[in-house]
């Protein structure tokens, strides 16, 4: 593994800070007021490709790797200082998409990805239930077979894209007495019939993506519409998954840390107190080199992951789900961190919408949320150090 990128990798992340900062950051702050979702704003993502970034030309994607993807991720919001709309993304491109690329047949990859990557269709994962967040094997969601299709019942919750997706990867238990071994996964498109969108959720943060219930009233799904094997849903779908969540997504909370960082260094350059710049106070100084100390940690824990995906054989190597969870808890925790710092050295105006920083905060407490909580990563961390299993 090299741990300096190359220059044509560096090119993707300029590109996509660039794009951040011209097409996305004019209009975040609206935005997020208005909890608005902007579809033409996502067809300019398409067109720029970032939304296909790591899928294969032939389907219409850019063919970026999964280092590659971490780094247009962490440049979008970089430029964007946009979370939410990251989110979205990563939940169309990465936890729906993945999965279509990497488990699905030939006639599912030619159906979803083309339109996806061109940005004309949007998709979303369902995990997730009332009662089953942390414990999500625990799920309550069925899926009886029916002649030539599925019959799918239950609910999913805090699903991104809920109310504006297309199509849904969802995962429903299809035998019962083999618990996390009986759970299958499932394309499921809106319009199919039993499909119903639930309550749409207000949030803290992340404002600029959109989250719903999602109901299943005997939702009916052809039988080639299951993904990958009867069974493997959380077993294999799930895990890989979440493998590529635990990186490729959580760079975007890198570059909500780089902007912060940014933002910071160019206040503390221009405000002045006591005749001189807040930046020449030895306080202010420590807490912008911590800032950066926890960016370069965080990053290269991502990128390791990353590289790690890159590397793994189709099929076959199993994610780097450990690795995951460390770089999870380091890069979301020190997003949160970050946040709250830059208001500390902003001051009173760290604490208004002018400069962006409490946005960031409210995006950032997600993180230590979503995709596995930190006190999940940490048991799977002491888990593997303790030999004990999963």
């Amino acid at each position: 593994m090299h741990f300096a990128i190359t220059k044509d990798q560096q090119a993707v992340y300029d590109a996509a800070r660039e794009f951040g900062a011209r097409e996305v950051f004019p209009t975040v702050l609206e935005r997020d007021k208005h909890e608005r979702w902007d579809d033409a704003l996502w067809k300019k993502m398409a067109a720029a490709g970032l939304v296909g970034a790591p899928f294969p030309e032939v389907y219409g994607g850019t063919g970026l790797s999964a280092l590659e993807t971490c780094l247009a991720q962490e440049g979008f919001v970089h430029g964007g200082h946009d979370g939410g709309l990251a989110m979205a993304w990563g939940a169309s491109t990465i936890l729906c998409g993945v999965p279509i690329w990497k488990l699905g047949t030939e006639a599912q990859k030619q159906r979803y990805l083309p339109k996806m990557c061109s940005g004309e269709w949007l998709g979303a994962f369902c995990l997730s239930e009332a009662g089953s967040g942390s414990d999500a094997a625990a799920m309550k969601t069925r899926a009886v077979k029916q002649g030539e299709k599925y019959i799918l019942n239950g609910s999913k919750m805090w699903i991104t894209n809920g109310p504006i997706a297309h199509h849904f990867v969802v995962t429903a238990v299809t035998e019962p007495e083999a618990k996390a071994f009986g759970i299958s996964t499932f394309l499921v498109d809106a319009d199919s019939p039993g499909f119903k969108v639930g309550q749409r959720i207000e949030k803290m943060g992340m404002n600029t993506s959109k989250t719903a219930e999602i109901l299943f009233e005997d939702c009916e799904v052809p039988e080639e519409n299951l993904l990958g094997d009867l069974n493997s849903g959380f077993v294999g779908t799930a895990k890989l998954i979440l493998g590529w969540e635990r990186s490729t997504m959580l760079a975007g909370a890198l570059g909500g840390q780089r902007a912060n960082i940014d933002t910071v260094c160019r206040y503390a350059n221009e405000r002045v107190q006591f005749n001189r710049p807040i930046a020449k106070f030895q306080a202010v100084r420590h807490m912008i080199a911590d800032m950066q100390i926890r960016y370069e940690i965080g990053r290269n824990l991502i990128h390791r992951v990353a590289y790690q995906l890159d590397s793994m054989n189709d099929g076959g190597d199993d994610p780097p789900l450990v690795d995951a969870a460390v770089a999870k808890v380091q890069v979301s925790e020190a997003a949160q961190k970050t946040a709250r710092d830059a208001i500390q050295v902003l001051g009173g105006v760290g604490y208004t919408k002018e400069y962006h920083v409490e946005r960031s905060l409210r995006d950032a407490i997600l993180t230590t949320i979503g995709a596995g909580s930190s006190e999940i990563q940490r048991g799977i961390i002491a888990r593997s150090e303790l030999e004990i299993g999963f």
